[in-house]
This record gives C-alpha cells, sequence and structure tokens, in this order.
C-alpha cells in the first residue's frame, strides 16, 4: 500500500471520484483491478455513503482484512450492479496499537458479517457495528488466527465447564406465547451442519440468526502456505463441494492470470467455458431435488430424478478431468489436458446428453413447479425484493430470482462467454417459487452455451489445440500486487482476493463466498412467516456450508 500521496495518470472517472473524496483520500493505492483510495477509519460512513448515493456504487462485494507489520488493514472492494466493470477499493488502515475502524453496516447491510468474520480472524473492531462478536469461532476462542501475534500453541477454553448440564431444562412463561427454537446443526433441512436460533411468537417467526463455522477448515490460510503455481489449485475444489468444482477452480485461476499477466489460450478458454457450464447443471440439479425434497417431501421422484440426471454430468466431467468431484482439472493459463481420446466419442457422449435434457427439464416442471402443493409452499413466500437483495450483497439465482439483473459472465467477460449466444435469467417474483424457476432456466441456458463449446472443439484445427500458455515454472508477482477477480459460479459471485508479498506464495487469500452473502439474508426472507417457510427459504438460497465457512 501506497505511504503516502502518489497521484498516477488516472483516468477521468478516477479524477471524479478524487473529487468526491476530497481530502478524505489520504492516499492513492491502484490495485490491479480497480483504483484504490485511502481513507481515515473515522472517514468511513461518509466515504462509503458519497460512493453509494452519488457515484453509484451499490454493491459491497467484499470486504478483505489483513495485518501488515506496521499496520491492519480493512478494503472495501466496491463495484456496481449496473456496470460490473466499474469498481474501486476503499483501503482503511488502522494502527498495531488500536485497530478501530467505523463500520460499513449503516451503509450496506451486507458488511455485519464481514466485517464479524475480521473482527474473529484478524482482530479489527468496528465502531457502530451493531453485533460484533466472532462469527466462525466459538466466542470463548483465544485470539485471531490471522493476526501476527497469534499463539497457535495457546490452549483453548471449552464453552461448557466439566459438570455443567449440557441439556438445561426448558423454562415456560405462563403469559407468553414466545418460544426459542434450534435448528440444526445436524438436520436435513440445513444442507450441511447449519444452526439457526429461530424466536417464535406464537407459530410466527419473529427473528432468526444462522449460526455458522461449524465446518471452518481454514482454506484461505492453507491456500496462504501454498505456492500459486502448483499447490493452491486442488483446493477450491473442496469450497462448493457438491457439484461446482470447476467453478471454484476458475475463481482462483482468474485472480492468479490477472495478477501474473497471462494470456489464457483460446481452445483452453472453450473447454473452461464447457466444462464450468456443466458444473453448473449439475449443481442446479442438486438444488432443485434438495428443494423438493424439503418442502413436500419428494423423495422417490424428483430427489431421485435429479440425482439420476446429475449422475450424467458427472460421467462426463469424470470422463474429462480423470475426478467424479474434486477435479483439480484447471491450471493457471489452461487446463490439464485436452479432451479424453477418442474425442469423437467424447463429444457424442456429451451431445446425448444435451439431446435429452429437454425432456427432462419439462419433466421437472410437470413434476414440481404445477404441483399444487409446491406452489403453495413457495409462492409469496421467502419473498426479498431488489433493493434488499443488493443492500445485503446477493447475486447468483437469488439476485436474479428478485429482479436484479447481474450475471458475471456477461457483465465483467471472461472465459468465452461474450462470442456465445444466451440470456441471463432474471425472474420478478422475488419469492422461493422465483428463484427455482431461476434455477432451472438457467440449465436451459447452459446447455445452449455447452452445445456451442461442442461445435467449436468438434471444428477446432488440429493444430491449435494448445491447452496450456507457457507459464514460469515459479511464479512470484511483484511485492504489494493486489487484485479482485470473480467469476459468476452457481449460486452467485466467487471472487478471490490475492497480495503479493514478492514470494511465489501469496502474502493474502481472501474467499468472497456468494453463499456467505446470500446466507445473511435469510432473517430478511423468513421474518413474519412460518417454520415451513423458513425452512423453504433456507432451500431457496442452495447454500453450501464447506463454503460458507471455508
Amino acid at each position: 500500500m501506497s505511504t503516502g500521496i502518489e497521484k498516477s495518470e488516472a483516468t477521468g472517472e478516477e479524477d471524479a471520484l478524487e473529487a468526491l473524496l476530497a481530502d478524505r483520500a489520504i492516499a492513492h493505492d491502484d490495485h490491479l483491478n480497480a483504483p484504490g483510495f485511502v481513507v481515515n477509519p473515522t472517514d468511513v460512513q461518509d466515504v462509503l455513503t458519497d460512493l453509494r448515493e452519488e457515484a453509484g456504487y451499490d454493491h459491497l462485494s467484499c470486504v478483505t482484512s489483513q495485518q501488515y507489520e506496521d499496520r491492519y488493514e480493512t478494503i472495501y472492494h466496491l463495484t456496481k450492479f449496473a456496470d460490473r466493470t466499474d469498481e474501486v477499493s476503499v483501503v482503511v488502515p488502522t494502527s498495531l496499537s488500536n485497530p478501530v475502524s467505523q463500520s460499513a453496516e449503516p451503509v450496506f447491510r451486507t458488511a455485519d458479517w464481514h466485517e464479524r468474520e475480521a473482527y474473529d480472524l484478524v482482530g479489527i473492531e468496528y465502531e457502530d457495528h451493531p453485533d460484533l462478536r466472532r462469527i466462525l469461532l466459538p466466542e470463548t476462542w483465544q485470539g485471531h488466527p490471522l493476526g501476527g501475534d497469534y499463539d497457535q500453541e495457546k490452549p483453548q477454553l471449552v464453552t461448557l465447564t466439566e459438570h455443567e448440564n449440557p441439556i438445561q431444562p426448558d423454562h415456560h412463561d405462563q403469559e407468553s406465547d414466545t418460544m426459542f427454537l434450534n435448528i440444526g446443526p445436524h438436520h436435513p433441512a440445513t444442507h450441511g451442519v447449519l444452526h439457526v436460533k429461530t424466536v417464535l411468537d406464537g407459530e410466527t417467526v419473529v427473528d432468526v440468526e444462522p449460526d455458522i463455522g461449524y465446518l471452518h477448515r481454514c482454506e484461505e490460510q492453507m491456500c496462504q502456505q501454498g505456492t500459486y503455481r502448483h499447490q493452491i489449485m486442488p483446493y477450491p475444489d473442496r469450497w462448493d463441494y457438491v457439484s461446482a468444482g470447476l467453478l471454484n477452480e476458475w475463481a482462483y485461476a482468474r485472480a492468479i492470470e490477472d495478477m501474473a499477466d497471462i494470456e489464457v489460450p483460446e481452445y483452453a478458454q472453450v473447454i473452461r467455458t464447457m466444462s464450468a457450464e456443466l458444473c453448473r447443471i449439475a449443481s442446479h440439479m442438486l438444488a432443485l431435488g434438495t428443494f423438493a425434497l424439503d418442502v413436500y417431501g419428494e423423495f422417490t421422484a424428483i430427489f431421485q430424478y435429479t440425482f439420476r440426471d446429475r449422475e450424467v454430468v458427472q460421467d462426463i466431467l469424470e470422463e474429462l478431468t480423470g475426478q467424479r468431484m474434486m477435479f483439480n482439472y484447471f491450471r493457471v493459463g489452461g487446463v490439464a489436458w485436452d479432451l479424453p481420446e477418442p474425442r469423437e466419442d467424447f463429444l457424442e457422449q456429451t451431445r446425448d446428453f444435451l439431446d435429452e435434457l429437454p425432456a427432462k427439464v419439462a419433466e421437472y416442471n410437470d413434476m414440481v413447479t404445477s404441483n399444487e402443493i409446491f406452489q403453495t409452499r413457495c409462492v409469496d413466500t421467502g419473498v426479498i425484493d431488489a433493493e434488499t437483495v443488493k443492500d445485503y450483497g446477493c447475486t447468483g439465482p437469488v439476485a436474479r430470482g428478485s429482479g436484479v439483473d447481474y450475471d458475471l459472465r456477461r457483465d465483467d467477460p471472461y472465459g468465452y462467454y461474450e462470442d456465445l449466444e444466451w440470456d441471463v435469467i432474471t425472474r420478478d417474483g422475488c419469492d422461493n417459487y422465483a428463484r427455482v424457476l431461476c434455477r432451472m432456466q438457467e440449465v436451459e441456458e447452459s446447455a445452449k452455451i455447452i452445445e456451442q463449446c461442442v461445435d467449436l472443439l468438434e471444428d477446432w484445427p488440429e493444430d491449435e489445440r494448445t491447452v496450456q500458455a507457457n507459464v514460469p515454472r515459479t511464479l512470484k508477482p511483484d511485492a504489494d500486487t493486489e487484485t479482485y477477480r470473480a467469476v459468476e459460479a452457481a449460486k452467485g459471485e466467487l471472487g478471490i482476493y490475492l497480495r503479493s508479498d514478492g514470494t511465489d506464495k501469496p502474502g493474502r487469500f481472501k474467499i468472497r463466498s456468494p453463499c456467505f452473502s446470500n446466507l445473511q439474508a435469510l432473517e430478511e426472507m423468513s421474518e413474519g412467516e412460518y417454520i415451513p417457510d423458513l425452512i423453504a427459504s433456507l432451500g431457496s438460497l442452495d447454500i453450501v456450508l464447506g463454503e460458507v465457512d471455508r
């Protein structure tokens, strides 16, 4: 980060931003993806408010916190839902002796969980935060694991004393209809180890608090200990581990390729695009099957049908990558290898799946979307309007189901998407039903993309089938090079912040999980509804806890 005022040749937009921020911008800090402005910790809310209201930066996509030798630092990554390529970073340094900064939560609701994570793992405190406490680790945890002075040998305190009864008796107030209800952490409707603390007034939900952190696996720290070139790429498969491994790999690949200025061969981009959309279909099929199971107990038909069809996709991906789940197929600069031989058989296998897909989607519509019980459970439940979606930083089908026309494949083009014909699907229902329909229609759009990729791969000249760029054996980006890059994963915007410290390993590796931001909105969706509606709303978010907790 710059330690003084450094003015590079700024664009007209940067000049306008500098004029807007005036003397509140105490330094200039260029990131590869966006101009960065350093501000005092007491000016955070004023700066973010002006950037949102005056300059139109209405999407706080990510919050990154880190510690240097001489300071702490919080970076707010801002962009626009209407123009994803227009980005700006707000950098907030604080001293080591007093790591206190204003909270961004009064400006962007999504900052609530992001700043709690920064406090939990790094140790930065945020004034005016409505609920500043740990989010991934227990309240009794000693120290902050990503802080420079963290002692890994220090014993941790358990939450229960030796002789305390872990099952406390119920307490009933004769004059109150209020009930506290625990849902999870081990419950089939939570799709993983999620604990939902629910307060009921009679049968009506009045408060919901998702309690996460049960599956925290230190993925960011493990990536910081791996080399850019070879050791990081196997980890992304394990974030959204159910079907979306290649989409996860692409998020990291895009970040490091941006940082190291690596241009991926066109042929490899087509393969990446095809395989990523296969993962999207597999993920959406799983989402549909588990959602039907949640809302009307349909195990024998829809759940089994979607898994049957998802298996066909998994077979194709296994043929391509050699793995059924943890693919590790993308490489920095391309993909690991070309299509399997004989390639005609692989392309025919893929075409057969695409030919059968329309009939399967029609069958899903007959069995699910026209089902009276399904409609009763989903129409006008879990409602969240477009402005609230933006305030919480929701993305993917959750946002598009509320009419927010935002898709990184089109709005921040990467891969081969901008050369193909396809549409971004949006729905205006803003409810659980709209989110289901959005995913089902996206399956059809993904099929269009895959078909075009298959046509291209089939006719690609044999002597031009380059699967990897010429990448140095050891990557060492210049020290303090910073970038934030994202892809449109199955569940929304999956972003990676990278900062180089001049070695072959990242100085900071931050994962922006779409599930993390989407899950924050559960309270907003569930208030005033009933427990069955809460279960449907949670299912409609399509979260996976491996990505929420990382």
